[in-house]
């Protein structure tokens, strides 16, 4: 019987990140030498292996915590050691930290015993250079034979990177059997209640890494809120150091940094992850998106390459340092790979919002040539079949069949469970177009280039003929279809895709109702967050990674376009499934998790899911924008203020949000009344109290007469 290859599951697993280096270890803080434990950088596995032991046993694992942003401390107990009582009287704490680079590790040995301990501490190394996407198929690579080099130094070299350990004042076996296996050793004598502290340091040379640590400290501000519900605080407070972990540049340019979008398997560069953060980080400055969008500008389409996907203005999906294959998959990606239908737009609106926000004109200008290269895209390459709305399918047998934000092989199905065939048309990828047209025009009018009255006109239509095309009878009532398929039939689950048509301008208002009502049906909302599927239609698994799991980030963007809206109640719904989950996950959300129903206690792990994650981590500062309600247009002049804050989620005072990179503080008392201190002068406040909006329409959206397809 043919071996099935697994992808390895992490959700107990330990981790610490300063990308592009991030570790995994163990509850007890070993990483053994199995499944996706190991340090990784740029997406190779350099220690395999880094087991502690104390007279070749295991210590006891007795806790841990977060020591920082890149660190963890893992405390455990040798109890064949000191006294012979019931009390532990030898305690070993051992602290890792990331670092750029590399990794170090502190063990600290304590005594409390009445007598001396003798004892030899060692750590057990392992380096395989394995390929992340090996790791993630559920393979494994052969351990390398490791050098000794200086006085307590151990030396692996392949593939382009040199890999060194370095234990201080320690012993180094290398020798024979022991070289792809080798060890450090430490003899430790404690005198009556004393201690002794080791330390051993990895490094990585990576010449080759097509993505580095960026120098200094995030460029974004770091907010001071208080919250009468304080998950809020500490799910904030959490997120911010890790997206400070997660925090990349491009080895030849340094000081543009995006984020990676997560540990283990996507730490690098991701077009849709990366838009999608840096666009929910705005509340704390413009610096991370400028960034963001002059990376990904570099790598901008300029040619058409079905082997990529590439095709002139087209936005990059992901990049890697090589070919990414999985193993028995079938999935063969470049490593400049293009296959995603809504980067495009994502990027045409990251460029509109952070405009708004106050990105300077001097920043914006040199990315105009860009914007029109994007619109390029979206008149001449988006719509293969000319019938005027955007779709997606891989011609070449090896890249994602999905090409939406959700690109799993099964994600788009019909009510029965059935696969649409491709190619398909997304329903939100058709609210990100009609939104990234007028965003456009925006920009065009401002900056005095020409075409805005084009993709008004573009907008227009399309949103007609979504109309048309899109809404069907559901068990709830109308609702928009997730997609249209090969033979343009309405794919009629109801998903959460349709609660990023909010906002866009696709929907009228008596539509958009509609669409909020359907959020907050217990079939989508009643779990700890937004379902991705419904629990009415076939296809749906609470643990289907997306027909049915609920994800962080697409509840965090649904809430934030439903309280944006003024649907209040759909949207403190949401927020407070959110929030439930937060304190299940210690705070540190993970990428997606089951989408079992609330009366379970406590969402289940999607044991593969990345952890952290930068959509993830960044769900907490959108969720803290949609709280405070402070919306701005600094081109316009104006700021609007619609808080989510008040009688149910509490009061909130939020110090260093950043407006036209102005430090601004909001505070709304649990009245929901909110004020604003530190704007810049010019702008002019307006407070909207954000009142319910009717969610139930009397029938079914009415299709408008559609204009003749230019």
């Amino acid at each position: 019987m043919t071996e099935r290859l697994l992808q390895p599951l992490l959700h107990e697993l330990v981790g610490v990140v300063l990308a592009p280096t991030s570790a995994l270890g163990d509850a007890a803080g070993q990483i053994r030498p199995a499944g996706v434990q190991g340090v990784f950088h740029a997406d190779a596995r350099v220690l395999s292996r880094a087991e502690l032991l104390i007279d070749g046993q295991e210590l006891e694992g007795l806790t841990r915590v977060t020591d920082g942003p890149h660190g963890a401390r893992f405390v455990g107990l040798a109890r064949w050691l000191g006294d012979p009582s019931p009390d532990p009287t030898v305690r070993v704490d051992r602290l890792r930290r990331v670092t750029p680079g590399g990794l170090t590790e502190e063990i600290r040995v304590v005594s409390t015993a009445s007598v001396p301990v003798r004892a030899t501490v060692s750590v057990e190394l392992g380096c395989d250079l394995a390929p992340i996407e090996v790791v993630k198929s559920g393979g494994s690579a052969e351990p390398l034979a490791a050098k000794a080099g200086q006085p307590g130094e151990l030396v692996w070299a392949a593939e382009g990177i040199t890999v060194t350990v370095t234990g201080d004042d320690a012993e180094v076996d290398a020798v024979g059997e022991r070289a792809s296996a080798p060890r450090l050793t430490w003899p430790v004598d404690l005198p009556t209640r004393g201690a002794a502290v080791l330390r051993w340091r990895l490094a990585v040379e990576d010449p080759r890494a097509v993505v580095v640590c960026p120098p200094g400290e995030p460029a974004w501000s770091r907010p001071a809120s208080r919250a009468d519900d304080r998950r809020l605080t500490r799910f904030l407070d959490r997120s911010l150091d890790d997206l400070r972990g997660l925090r990349l540049a491009e080895a030849g340019a340094p000081h543009d940094v995006f984020l990676g979008a997560g540990v283990p398997w996507f730490l690098t560069l991701f077009g849709r992850d990366s838009l999608w953060a840096a666009q929910m980080l705005l509340p704390l400055g413009t610096e991370l998106a400028a960034g963001t969008l002059r990376v990904l500008a570099r790598r901008q389409g300029a040619r058409v390459d079905p082997a990529t996907g590439e095709a002139p203005g087209k936005i990059l999906h992901e990049l890697r340092r090589h070919q990414f294959a999985l193993p028995g998959n079938g999935l063969r990606l470049p490593p400049a790979y293009y296959g995603t239908v809504d980067a495009t737009m994502l990027w045409v609106n990251l460029l509109h919002d952070a405009w708004r926000w106050g990105l300077p004109a001097e920043q914006i200008e040199p990315l105009l040539p860009n914007l029109e290269a994007a619109l390029g895209w979206l008149a001449h390459h988006a719509d293969a079949d000319g019938d005027g709305l955007v779709e997606y399918v891989d011609t070449t047998g090896h890249g994602l069949a999905n090409q939406g934000w959700k690109d799993s092989g099964d994600a788009v199905r019909f009510r029965d469970g059935t696969l649409a065939a491709p190619p398909i048309v997304l329903a939100e990828v058709q609210g990100y177009a009609h939104e990234a047209a007028v965003n456009a025009a925006a920009l065009l009018d401002a900056f005095g280039r020409p075409d805005g009255d084009r993709w008004r006109d573009h907008a227009d239509r399309l949103a007609g003929r979504f109309r048309a095309a899109f809404w069907v009878d559901g068990p709830h009532g109308p609702q928009p279809a997730l997609a249209l398929d090969r033979d343009k039939r309405p794919v009629d689950s109801l998903t959460s895709n349709i609660g990023h048509l909010l906002g866009t301008g696709l929907l009228s208002g008596e539509e958009e109702a509609q669409v909020a009502r359907l959020l907050g049906t217990d079939a989508l909302a009643g779990g700890f967050g937004l379902r991705t599927m419904s629990t009415d239609d076939a296809g749906f698994s609470p643990l289907s990674y997306h027909c049915g799991s609920i994800w962080t980030h697409d509840t965090a963007i649904v809430l934030a376009r439903l309280a944006r809206a003024g649907f209040r109640d759909a949207a403190l719904g949401l927020a407070d499934g959110l929030l439930g989950a937060a304190e299940a996950f210690d705070y540190r959300l993970p990428e997606l998790y089951g989408g079992d129903d609330r009366s379970v206690g406590r969402p289940v792990p999607y044991p593969a899911a990345c952890r952290p994650q930068a959509w993830a981590a960044a769900g907490a500062v959108l969720l803290l924008q949609a709280a405070t309600g402070l919306y701005p247009d600094v081109p316009g002049g104006t700021v609007r203020l619609a808080p989510l804050a008040g009688p149910e989620l509490g009061a909130l005072a939020v110090d260093r949000l950043t407006v036209a990179g102005a430090p601004v503080a909001v505070t709304v008392d649990r009245a929901g009344h909110p004020t604003v201190t530190g704007l810049p002068a010019g702008l002019t406040v307006t407070v909207d109290p954000a009142p319910t909006r009717a969610t139930v329409p009397t029938q079914r959206p009415t299709p408008t007469d559609l204009p003749t397809q230019a």
